[in-house]
């Protein structure tokens, strides 16, 4: 075998393995527009919430996350709110508490989530029905709590709700949000409108209480809990919703040294779970026809989305000057095939000249990302704050108009 035959099958690969990546976002991105949501019943009881607040090192804005939790519009007696104060400074939490803010202290030698979200639940005493699980930066829309207690009045036990973005001051956020809703697009609606599940977050989540604190009792990692949890939900068969019309607000990433760290960590955990379930995935796939575990598996081992763009936009322009029509048109096609599942992914109020300039911005996020798949192994040894910029500590509630327009 020659080298350019060498070569050839190496190209043959890379083919499928792009053009597979593409395909499916392109699948889902069309199946997006088949998303629907209904509810039969209107008139519900209302369930007791547990509202958690896992928060790492966030003096800066936990208060008043914490402080706007308490004002949603739904029943005080039927909602308790808990900070899980993970190395918060005494003062922070001095303030919380004399704010009436409910704060459980835990300390670990390596923090994680998972640790403290688990400690919580073997702290807090008290029968609820419904957990809601926040990031320390989210803040939820008025009526966000009513939305989620009808849903699961009609039968949902497990909901991601619709997360955007609260900031959008630098370019880095504007990608950072783009990036969110294109995932909401594709791993949400789109799955939803296929019949799948739709995917986690990791905040702006929803469930029942029991089934929660079961799962969680059996999950102690470095890598992101939501995936494993979502996992086994799967594995559980248990379906989980998607409400598109119920958002929390989620600050964005505003710098490269954030967006390298955060990614890296995110492709770690990734890389992790592909690993540690993809024989499993493949066996329930068969012998349960467990669709929702092999998908999710199966989108771990997707190139991500602005490698794939930036990757393929190379390739092509190097076929056609060095390589045969038919390399050269196949990467093309990949390029045009994943072009066009961004681009119906994009929400309309996307389409304005901040997003135009921002764009300008992706081949130093492509170099950024690369840099993050460099330093994947730093991605799953600790817990990291994201620094939060000061001007988002409150939001501009308006913007959900805008929003459901």
């Amino acid at each position: 075998m020659t080298i350019t035959d060498t070569l050839n099958i190496i190209q043959y690969l890379a083919l499928l393995y792009f053009g597979f990546s593409a395909g499916y976002i392109l699948l889902f991105a069309i199946a997006s527009y088949f998303y629907s949501y209904t509810e039969k019943k209107f008139d519900v009881k209302l369930n007791k919430f547990l509202i958690l607040i896992p928060a790492y090192k966030e003096d800066p804005i936990i208060l008043n996350t914490a402080l706007d939790a308490l004002t949603q519009d739904y029943p005080s007696d039927l909602f308790d709110v808990f900070v899980i104060a993970d190395s918060l400074k005494p003062e922070t939490i001095k303030l919380m508490r004399k704010e009436d803010v409910k704060c459980i202290e835990v300390s670990f030698t390596q923090s994680t989530k998972a640790r403290s979200i688990n400690k919580a639940l073997d702290v807090i005493k008290g029968k609820y029905d419904i957990i809601l699980i926040l990031d320390a930066d989210n803040i939820m829309e008025e009526g966000f709590v009513k939305n989620i207690n009808r849903s699961f009045e009609n039968g949902n036990k497990a909901i991601q709700a619709h997360r955007v973005a609260k900031n959008m001051d630098t370019n880095f956020a504007i990608l950072d949000a783009l990036s969110e809703e294109i995932n909401n697009t594709i791993f949400r609606k789109g799955h939803i409108g296929l019949g799948l599940s739709s995917a986690l977050i990791g905040s702006g989540m929803a469930f029942d209480f029991d089934l929660y604190k079961s799962i969680m009792d059996d999950i102690d990692t470095f890598a992101d809990e939501d995936k494993e949890l979502e996992l086994k939900l799967f594995i559980a068969r248990s379906k989980i919703a998607y409400l598109n019309h119920a958002y929390v607000y989620d600050e964005k990433v505003s710098n490269s040294e954030v967006f390298v760290k955060q990614r890296s960590r995110w492709i770690s955990s990734q890389i992790y779970y592909a690993r540690t379930f993809l024989f499993r995935s493949i066996r329930d796939l068969f012998k349960y026809s467990n669709v929702d575990l092999f998908n999710k598996v199966l989108q771990f081992l997707l190139v991500p989305r602005i490698m794939l763009l930036g990757l393929t936009t190379i390739f092509t322009i190097v076929t056609f000057f060095i390589s045969s029509d038919f390399f050269f048109y196949s990467w093309l096609t990949t390029l045009l095939v994943c072009i066009s599942a961004l681009v119906l992914s994009v929400p309309k109020r996307f389409y304005n000249k901040r997003t135009l300039n921002a764009l300008f911005r992706l081949p130093y996020g492509f170099l950024m990302m690369g840099l993050a798949i460099i330093k994947i192994k730093l991605g799953h040894k600790r817990l990291s704050p994201t620094p939060h910029s000061a001007s988002t500590d409150s939001i501009d509630k308006k913007v959900n108009n805008k929003l459901k327009q």
